[in-house]
């Protein structure tokens, strides 16, 4: 039997060859439409309960991911919201309750993100509810940091830390080791990132401003960066002994080193990866660090084509069975 396509493999066979130029070639996490003043920068992320969230999770929370998928999708790009349409396709056991719930943290993320409701629909399902949102951003005319803007010789630059929300995962499906290990507010702290992601926003100038090329990592570092090298046509050099890593995450690490492939590959980080002209990489320190936002330096981009380069702290050259979360 023939292998399955992978995401990327299916979009490109079936849809990117039908898509406006607007799309990108549908190899971007967003479409860039041009327009005055500025570009009108969209973007969309469906969200499946069992697949993205638990049924269970609190409809507010829900209603906040889903939101907040598609603002670092922007962020990424160096655009500010304008707003969003919202699709929901509600299970038959849905209830008042819940919707007002879902409703009001939708609203309130709104609110907070300066991202207006603009409309949508809402339908009946017959199977898990899904919720997808289409946000549309505004930047100055040609500066989104597109994915296939990395260059040879650039740096790349990581927000916030990597592997968190993977962890709070693995706690929610059952992770004795970790449950054990872990003190109750470190375990906290990673069930809240996989639940509750934090859209990097306040980095959208310094990615307008500064980098040739960014994308949001939402399906695992590795596989992104690989997604983004690919597209660019270069490779890289990455120092995994460079990766942020909050506290919880080396304490997780401290029992059991294994859990290095759950940190790198694993997704629903929502952090900003970000490919920086060496000139410029100075200024986009200082940018995001006025912003109050961490930002890590991870490798270095090179000229050819292929995998990256994943060294760890020793400087052995690491390899890993997956490189990101992938639907298909």
């Amino acid at each position: 039997m023939a292998a399955r396509l992978s995401e990327d493999d299916l979009i490109a066979r079936f849809f990117a060859p039908g898509a406006a130029p607007e799309g990108l070639g549908l190899r971007d996490d967003a479409a860039l439409l041009a327009g005055a003043p500025g570009d009108l920068v969209l973007t969309t992320d469906a969200l499946v309960a069992g697949v993205h969230f638990f049924a269970d999770d609190p409809p507010d929370a829900i209603a906040r991911k889903a939101l907040r998928v598609n603002l670092s999708d922007l962020a990424a790009k160096g655009a500010e919201p304008v707003g969003f349409l919202l699709a929901l396709a509600l299970p038959t056991d849905w209830t008042e309750d819940w919707l007002a719930a879902f409703a009001n943290g939708l609203a309130e993320d709104a609110t907070a993100y300066a991202c207006p409701l603009f409309g949508g629909d809402t339908v009946k399902t017959a199977g898990p509810l899904m919720v997808s949102i289409t946000a549309l951003g505004r930047i100055e005319t040609g500066r989104m940091a597109r994915r296939d803007g990395a260059r040879p010789g650039d740096l790349l630059y990581v927000s916030g830390t990597i592997g968190d929300a993977a962890l709070g995962l693995s706690l929610r499906l059952g992770a004795p080791a970790l449950e054990a290990g872990l003190e109750v507010e470190s375990r906290r702290f990673l069930l809240d990132r996989y639940l509750l992601p934090q859209p990097r926003c306040g980095l959208a100038p310094a990615m307008r401003r500064f980098a040739q090329g960014g994308m949001d990592v939402s399906d695992g570092f590795v596989g992104d960066l690989t997604k983004m090298l690919r597209v660019s046509g270069v490779t890289a050099r990455i120092d995994l002994g460079l990766l942020p890593l909050s506290p919880a995450a080396r304490a997780a690490l401290s029992i059991d080193r294994a859990l290095i492939e759950t940190l790198a590959t694993g997704g629903d980080d929502y952090e900003i990866l970000a490919a920086v002209g060496q000139n410029e990489a100075a200024d986009f320190e200082r940018s995001a660090a006025a912003a109050g936002i961490k930002v890590s330096r991870v490798g270095t981009v090179a000229a050819g084509e292929g995998a990256p380069e994943f060294v760890g702290p020793s400087g052995r050259a690491l390899a890993f069975t997956r490189g990101s979360f992938s639907h298909f």
